[in-house]
């Protein structure tokens, strides 16, 4: 038997494998409300512009809000015969209405369904991320603020570089998802067009209003093509470009936190909540949260890829490869959501050890840029030759085993006799913290303004998630 939703150029059916390969409801069903969404507007537009009878596109409506009530009401039975959530929707349409409901394809195809659909979902999507975002922003910034003082190692090739506080480095996040944020508004404000009216790829003749079904919508026009309308990928590469650029952001921050939460540094600690034990190793608290968000990062990257390698070798317009576009970007969304989640999450359960954290800041000569400015600053020397007398009083210290306040002014003095005592001001590593005082710059005093900006910005937002 053809598919009666296809029309009469087929006179049988496709078999058992074309069946499950060419099916896409087992995934796009979750579509359900953008798809009745578009068919209201477009309905409401049809009989505006008299294509269809207003008692029709009555009766359309009504029908329409029957068919959602039942899929939200879990009494609507999605079958992988009719393929997709288009004609699962106007096959139950057409049970409730009869006839009258195929009047609601008019002046439309799947192909400007499916672009307007995915729209749809993938600018919610972005809505609901950007709120998510904004969440770990509020939580990262509020544990910046309380720690703005709080010395800690600061790190090049891993190695002690100088120090900083922990909330400057929770502040360094803060600026990354602010640049994620605004990836992701840019990619909704370019995605925000509507392909309904392109049709199946050239449009249509019927006097169709496409400003009218934008508008009801929410999008800020028409596309401008009909062909790049219906073939259109972008906003969902775009889309999971943003995540995956963020979700190396949340990479980053987990890996830190594996670091962090690890015998050799324990700069912080986890509680229960996202941590586990071990099923043989009684005394194990792992950081499992984190090291997932981690190995998802890489499971959102991998989807972005994987759809442009679908798209790369497509010719205008549609072609059913397009079909492949959802499960990853579901699936992509779907993950990146639950790391946003999480990591905001650790982020405000997380606990700094202070005396750890100071402690471990003051190893590696940490302050050895501090003594090179000082002669600098003092003793009006060329910052190269501070540099080289900088090198020597650390390989003194390193001989000695010793830390470098831990040096006499006798011993620095051998290395550079103009050397005073004031030399000791700046061998601290809270002095060095607090010396930073340029704009961008770790000092305490700096980081606790920076903070305290972003948290009352971000709760002007009131950014829901």
């Amino acid at each position: 038997m053809s598919n009666k939703m296809w029309g009469g150029r087929f006179g049988a059916g496709p078999g058992a494998i074309m069946k499950q390969i060419n099916q896409s409801i087992s995934f796009d069903q979750r579509l359900y409300q953008q798809d009745i969404a578009g068919s209201k507007a477009h309905c409401a537009m049809l009989a505006a512009t008299k294509i269809i009878l207003q008692q029709d596109a009555d009766k359309i409506m009504v029908g329409l809000d029957q068919v959602f009530a039942e899929i939200e009401d879990g009494n609507f039975s999605f079958s992988e015969d009719l393929e997709d959530i288009h004609m699962n929707v106007e096959s139950r349409l057409t049970e409730i209405l009869g006839s009258v409901a195929g009047r609601l394809h008019t002046a439309r195809s799947r192909n400007d369904q499916v672009a307007t659909d995915f729209k749809l979902y993938v600018r919610e999507a972005c809505d609901h991320i950007d709120g998510q975002l904004a969440e770990l922003q509020m939580a990262l910034a509020k544990k910046a603020e309380r720690y703005a003082d709080a010395v800690m190692p600061g790190f090049t090739h891993l190695q002690t570089a100088q120090p900083v506080t922990f909330g400057h480095h929770m502040m360094a996040y803060v600026e990354m998802f602010a640049r994620d944020r605004s990836r992701f508004s840019d990619a909704r404000t370019r995605m925000n067009e509507s392909p309904l009216g392109a049709a199946a790829l050239a449009g249509t003749s019927f006097p169709i209003d496409r400003e009218m079904t934008a508008k009801a919508l929410g999008f800020d026009r028409p596309t401008a093509n009909s062909l790049d309308s219906v073939s259109d990928r972008d906003f969902a590469l775009e889309t999971l470009s943003a995540a995956t650029i963020s979700g190396v952001h949340l990479s980053r921050l987990a890996e830190e936190i594996v670091v962090w939460c690890s015998a050799g540094f324990k700069f912080i600690s986890l509680s229960d909540a996202y941590t586990t034990g071990s099923s043989i190793m009684p005394q194990k608290r792992n950081p499992d949260a984190a090291e997932l968000v981690r190995a998802k990062a890489g499971r959102v990257a991998a989807s972005f890829s994987g759809l442009v390698m679908v798209m790369k070798g497509l010719p205008l317009a549609y072609s059913k490869d397009m079909q492949e576009d959802k499960e990853a970007t579901f699936d992509a969304l779907d993950n990146f959501s639950l790391m946003l989640a999480a990591m905001s999450g650790m982020v405000d359960d997380m606990t700094p050890d202070r005396d750890r954290l100071e402690q471990a800041a003051g190893q590696g000569f940490s302050t050895a840029t501090d003594i090179a400015d000082w002669l600098v600053r003092v003793l009006g020397m060329p910052f190269r030759d501070a540099h080289h007398v900088t090198g020597s009083i650390v390989a003194l210290a390193e001989g000695q085993d010793k830390m470098l306040h831990e040096l006499s002014l006798d011993e620095m003095q051998q290395v550079e006799k103009q050397i005073t005592e004031d030399i000791f001001t700046v061998l601290s590593v809270q002095s060095s913290s607090q010396s930073r005082t340029s704009y961008g710059g770790t000092s305490p005093t700096n980081v606790k303004k920076m903070a305290q900006g972003w948290i009352k910005r971000l709760e002007k937002e009131g950014k829901p998630v």
